[in-house]
Parts: C-alpha cells; structure tokens; sequence
C-alpha cells in the first residue's frame, strides 16, 4: 500500500444513489484525509445526508465503490464497518446513567470491567464531563447530551465519525458552543469527522474542506478559504456568504485581467483559477462579494468605479449593509465596516461604488436567469 493511500481515511469513487427516477446521489468521488474534518454543505434535499449514510453503510449505492481506509466496504452493512454514526435525534438510552451510555459498546465487546473504567473515563474527560458518569440521562442539558452522544459514538475507536446534523435542535449560542467543543474534541481524539449541514456558517467555522452538493453532485470540494475566494460557479458563490451576482458580456483580455462590460460599463476582473480565459463576447457570471465593494470617498482609489444612488441602510451591529442602485437599474449589496460615531449614507443619496479587479471573479459559467436587477 503506497504512503498516499494510507493517509486516506474514507472515499468514495463515481458513487450513485437512486430513488425511482431520481438521483438522490449522482456520481460524487471524493477522498477525506485521516484526521480531517470534514462538512458536507448543501439545501435541504441536495443528497448530503444520502451520501453519509452510504458512507456509514447504512444504504449502499446502486453504482460506485466505498473505501475505508485500503478496504473496499461497498455492500458491507453498517455493523461490519469500523464507523459510527450520530444522529440529530441522539437516541440515548433513558434508563441508563451517562457511564452506562457510554460503555454500552464496551460491554457489548465483553471487556474486562477494568478496561471500560478506563476507557469511559477517558471518555468523560474528553468531553470534559469527568463528573457526569453517574448522572440521570433526563437530568444533562442539550449540550451535556451531546457530548455524551460523542463519547459513546467515540468510545470504539472508529476509523470514522459520522455527523447528521446533530447540532440543529440546539439554539444558536448552544450551538456554537457546541461548535467549539465538536472541533476541540476532533483534535484531541485525532480522528476523522464528516459533518452534515445546511449552515454555512457552521461548515466554514469548523471544517479543513467542505463539499458543497446541488441536487446529488459535489459542485465543489475544498478549503473554505478556497470555496469562499474561488466558487466554481454561482451556486457556490451565492451560497456561501453574501455575493453579488451579475451577467456580463467579455470584451477581452490582457496582462492586467479580463475586460468585461456590466452595467453598461467596462469593468476589469479577474477569471477563476483553473479556468480558461473566456472568449470574446462570451457571457459568464460575475461574483463579488459584499465586503469587498468600496463607497464614497473609498471607491476613488478603486480601479473600477460606478455611479449609484442609496436604496437602503440596514444597521448590523459591526457591519452597516447598504443597497446601492448603479444608474442602469442594477443593485449591488455592500457590506461595510461600521466604526462608533461615522456617519451613514441615507436612501436616496446619490454615491459611487468601486472595486478592484482581483475582488470581482469571472466565474465559469454564464449565468442564465440569474440576472440581479433593481427590485429582483
């Protein structure tokens, strides 16, 4: 087994999962590194959860091979994989105390009573719930709870966790404790996470790469860093973080970028990495993102600069998002950062927007009825 094998933990190769006439997973071939956290991002309905339970062997694929580690577990159930699976309803066992809960697979293996002291006790310290052994399942909190799912999912060393969504019945500061802690955890046991959820602020916080799914395939699979800066396509873009999408004509290109017309204005940008130089008179979709739109007196030193007046001002805390109106009846989002005492700009006001090339991206598709106009 080569070195570059053995670092993978999970894979799947052109795995297909159908429901009638529908693909509920279609094709997707990805690799998950040992150690690594991994999210599966995506609407409801996109495949994401079909996918990890094809992975926990809970439903096998109708086309495709599943690979833990070097071993080929495609058609192999569940209970003949070294993996677990939690849930988002947790299933503990309500008559038993946290410490039976958690040794539950411990005995089912028959281990001497002096090993599962041990082990569950590590546990309970993992999850830093070192004085909750004997505790009443009805008496944890949410948060308490799932941690004590973790610890029992962990207890049997699997090659793999699997998450569905366990965090989503939490409510928000719960959950990003939780967030926290699910992370904490993984780095300490060492192990490999797959994480299913439709937050994206969720998969960006906690995960090494995330797999963004659209109706069964895997659109993108990357760092964070990567999807947030470089989204293969408008999908992606629009659907981590907030972006603005528009639908521009290509003019040309040279060393400084590409030229393309927007608005009914020449614009200069940058194309996708990996992508090839679009042609001429070609139309793609033109992403960029809310924070990197500049006003007023900062837009002067943008290299691309448009004219506008202000629809609206939403006061967010540390961000003020402003809805700007370009002459042609286009509308662009900003995000700007708000500082204690600057004054705003007020609807009707009349301001220029700017960016640079490298903060609007060319991305490989056209955009067909994406087209973001005033009122749209």
């Amino acid at each position: 087994m080569s070195s570059g094998q053995e670092t993978i933990s999970i894979e799947t190769r052109e795995v297909t999962k159908t429901y009638g006439e529908r693909a509920a997973v279609d094709q997707v071939t990805l690799q998950v590194k040992k150690g690594e956290f991994v999210s599966l991002l995506g609407p409801s309905g996109c495949g994401k959860t079909t996918l990890l339970r094809m992975l926990g062997g809970l439903e096998q694929p109708d086309q495709g091979t599943i690979m833990l580690g070097a071993r080929d577990v495609t058609g192999i159930p569940a209970y003949g994989r070294n993996s677990n699976m939690i849930f988002q309803q947790l299933a503990l066992f309500p008559h038993m105390d946290v410490f039976n809960n958690i040794a539950y697979g411990l005995k089912v293996k028959k281990l001497p009573k002096a090993d599962i002291q041990r082990q569950v006790g590590e546990m309970l310290d993992l999850v830093q719930l070192g004085d909750y052994g004997r505790r009443a399942v009805s008496e944890l909190s949410g948060g308490q709870a799932q941690r004590v799912a973790i610890a029992r999912a962990l207890i049997n060393r699997p090659e793999v966790l699997l998450l569905d969504e366990p965090l989503s019945a939490l409510d928000m500061q719960l959950r990003l404790n939780m967030q926290r802690e699910l992370k904490r955890i993984q780095r300490e046991f060492g192990g490999t996470f797959i994480f299913v959820t439709h937050d994206q602020s969720e998969a960006m916080n906690m995960s090494d790469r995330i797999g963004v799914m659209r109706d069964g395939r895997l659109l993108q699979y990357a760092t964070p860093d990567e999807i947030y800066e470089r989204p293969t396509d408008s999908f992606v873009a629009k659907f981590i973080g907030d972006t603005n999408l528009f639908e521009t004509e290509v003019l040309g290109h040279d060393v400084n970028g590409i030229r393309v017309e927007c608005f009914g204005n020449p614009l200069l940008v940058k194309v996708s990495d990996g992508n090839a130089v679009p042609k001429a008179g070609a139309r793609h979709s033109l992403s960029i993102r809310n924070e990197y739109i500049r006003l007023g007196e900062d837009a002067t030193h943008c290299l691309n600069k448009l004219d506008g007046h202000v629809i609206e001002a939403v006061y967010g805390g540390a961000n003020i998002r402003y809805n700007v109106q370009i002459s042609e009846g286009f509308l662009v989002q900003a995000s700007v950062l708000h500082q204690r005492g600057a004054s705003r700009y007020s609807p009707g006001e009349p301001i220029q927007i700017g960016f640079d090339p490298e903060d609007a991206l060319l991305l490989s598709e056209p955009m067909h009825d994406r087209v973001q106009r005033a009122g749209i």
